[in-house]
Parts: structure tokens; C-alpha cells; sequence
């Protein structure tokens, strides 16, 4: 008989959505997308029915172009009725992005208290220039002089250029919180390591989950060090997570999830997301028996190149899985002459 942890990843469709339009994946639901302008091209969007309206989760960049398909959504999939409120799993801008717009429109907005200080403190901090801390940043991860120099000029991503201004006041979600949304009991269960404080909704009335980024498939969140906490262990973080949603996993709980297409198999995709950090950190650990920089790092960690617009995501992530190494005791790092740490497996006594 098959175990339930070794039951298949599997979509009931084939394809998403149209712009524009909707899917009802289940009784109460909808599946729309929008559109986002990177090598993820997409984040999924989802309205629950309820009585005083639709409660959105997650809401696509800020955007003429995003907010040209929510009024064509508005007037249509979702029936002219008002959005009552919007509920945010984390504090990324294309989940975030039109949280403001919604609630200037006379939304409540539903997120986790670190998404929101997050989201609001970045939309306020825009830079023309990249800050001292991060150019600091980069020389210590290995990023070359020439690179360096290209992007200390020009104007660095800024939440503000993508995130509609966040106004005062929110309605806080916490871990193991009783929610009543779209006919459906749900509980909040906080993930970490791609965001602090990842919200993720467990229906209690049936199988639904809604994963954002912390439960995709076929995928991998980005995990990432920044200059903002740069001795932080989110990979630590993300495998606690998994691990602690392992025992409360089925294999028939239907996930809809932030990017990609909504599945079930959630027990073996757990697996698979751990397993996919351990390998990694053993390739890297092998790789460190000469000592290297975090940007020398990346063909063990994605066994792949990495070109240009992939470059920024590959280099917090590599200082994540360095951070992870060091925090646990198996690499040690010493500071080059030419500013950037060097890292090195320890040998076994």
C-alpha cells in the first residue's frame, strides 16, 4: 500500500487562469492571477465569498497594469460586489504591492505584524543610490569591483516603486488564530525563513490550504541574507517550518499556493523541500574544502550558471546556506585583504 508521505505532487489543472479572468477551485473561492514583470512571471490571487464582500488574498505589484486587470476583475469574475477586506500572507511587493490601494478603497487589511512594519518601513525608505551598509554587503559576499561599481550609480529596487502607500492601521494576525472566511474555519500557521511571519491558512471546514510562498510546487522559495540582518539564519528557519508543518500535512490537502499551479501532495513536497536544502548544503560543504567567497558559491548551490537577472536572488541565498554552515559550527570564515569573507569547511577531528 502506498504511504501517504510518498503519494505524488499533483494538479487537478492543466493550465492557470487568463488575465482577466477566474477559476472557482473550490465552493466560494476563486483562482485569478496577475502578471509581474521577472523570470517568475506570475503571482496567484485568490477571492473568498462572503457575506459583506470578498476577502482578497494577496494582491499582485503596484501597477497600471496590475490595477487595469483588478477593476476588469472587479467588474467581472467578481460580480461588482465590494471587496470587504484583504488578506496578506507576507510582506513581499507582489504579494503586498496593491494592500494600500484595496484599503483606500475601504478594505481592512489582515496580515502579520512584522509583514506590515516591514512593508510600511520599506515602502518609506526609498534610496536613489544604493545605502553605504549594502555596498558593504555585496563587497563581503564576493560581488566583483567592476559589478560593484555598475550599481553603486544606479537607482537600486525600491517597495516604493512597487507597493501602493500602506495607510495606518491593520487587523494583526498570529499563530494558531481562528479565522471565519468564505464558509470556512480556518487557523493561521506561521512559516519563516523566504519572511518572517509567513502567514498560511489551514481550513478546519475541509482539505483547502492556502500556502502563499511558504507552500509551493515544483519551485523553490528564495531564501535570503540582506544587509538588514546580515547574520540572520532564515534557511534555519525555513527547514523548522517545514518540519513543524510536517505532522499536520495530508496527502490530500488541496494547497493553493502563491505561484504555480494549486496541488495536492503536500507531505511529499515537504520532503522534498527539506531535501532540497540538505543536498545543497552538503554540495556547498564539499565545495568549501578550499575557502571561497558566497558569490563563488553558486554552481553547488543551484548547479546551474547564473546569469545577470538572476544574480541579486543567488547571492542572499548563498549567504543564507554560508550563514546556516556557520551558525552550526561546520565552516569558519576569515575577512580577505580585498573586503570580501572568505569560507571554509572545518575538518573532522
Amino acid at each position: 500500500m502506498t504511504q501517504q508521505g510518498q503519494i505524488g505532487i499533483r494538479s487537478p489543472f492543466e493550465a492557470p487562469p487568463e488575465t482577466g479572468q477566474a477559476i472557482e477551485v473550490a465552493e466560494g473561492v476563486l483562482w485569478m492571477r496577475l502578471p509581474l514583470p521577472m523570470a517568475l512571471d506570475h503571482v496567484n490571487v485568490y477571492a473568498l465569498d462572503d457575506p459583506d464582500g470578498w476577502t482578497i488574498i494577496d494582491t499582485g505589484f503596484d501597477s497600471k497594469r496590475s490595477r487595469a486587470i483588478w477593476e476588469s476583475l472587479l467588474a467581472g469574475p467578481l460580480q461588482g460586489k465590494p471587496v470587504a477586506r484583504v488578506l496578506v500572507t507576507h510582506h513581499h511587493p507582489d504579494h503586498i504591492g496593491l494592500a494600500g490601494w484595496f484599503q483606500a478603497r475601504g478594505a481592512d487589511l489582515l496580515t502579520t505584524r512584522t509583514a506590515w512594519l516591514y512593508a510600511r518601513m520599506l515602502t518609506l525608505d526609498e534610496q536613489g543610490t544604493p545605502a553605504a551598509e549594502q555596498l558593504a554587503f555585496w563587497r563581503a559576499a564576493g560581488m566583483t569591483p567592476d559589478l560593484i561599481a555598475k550599481r553603486q550609480s544606479e537607482r537600486p529596487f525600491n517597495f516604493c516603486d512597487v507597493v501602493h502607500p500602506l495607510p495606518l492601521g491593520f487587523s494583526r494576525l498570529t499563530e494558531g488564530q481562528a479565522l471565519r472566511l468564505g464558509g470556512r474555519d480556518w487557523i493561521v500557521r506561521m512559516g519563516n525563513g523566504h519572511a518572517p511571519e509567513h502567514a498560511t491558512l489551514w481550513s478546519q471546514s475541509d482539505d483547502l490550504i492556502l500556502g502563499g510562498d511558504q507552500l509551493l510546487p515544483g519551485i523553490s522559495a528564495n531564501i535570503g541574507v540582506y544587509p538588514t540582518e546580515p547574520m540572520a539564519d532564515p534557511l534555519g528557519e525555513w527547514l523548522e517550518s517545514c518540519r513543524r508543518f510536517q505532522p499536520l500535512a495530508k496527502a490530500d490537502h488541496f494547497v493553493l499556493p502563491g505561484h504555480k499551479l494549486p496541488f495536492t501532495g503536500l507531505p511529499l513536497r515537504l520532503t522534498q523541500m527539506i531535501d532540497n536544502h540538505i543536498g545543497a548544503l552538503a554540495r556547498l560543504t564539499e565545495h568549501l574544502q578550499s575557502p571561497r567567497t558566497a558569490a563563488d558559491c553558486f554552481l553547488p548551490l543551484f548547479k546551474r550558471a547564473i546569469g545577470p537577472a538572476e544574480y541579486g536572488l543567488a547571492l542572499v541565498e548563498a549567504v543564507a546556506h554560508l550563514n546556516h554552515l556557520l551558525q552550526n559550527g561546520q565552516v569558519s570564515r576569515s575577512m580577505g585583504a580585498e573586503g570580501a569573507w572568505k569560507w571554509q569547511a572545518k575538518t573532522a577531528t
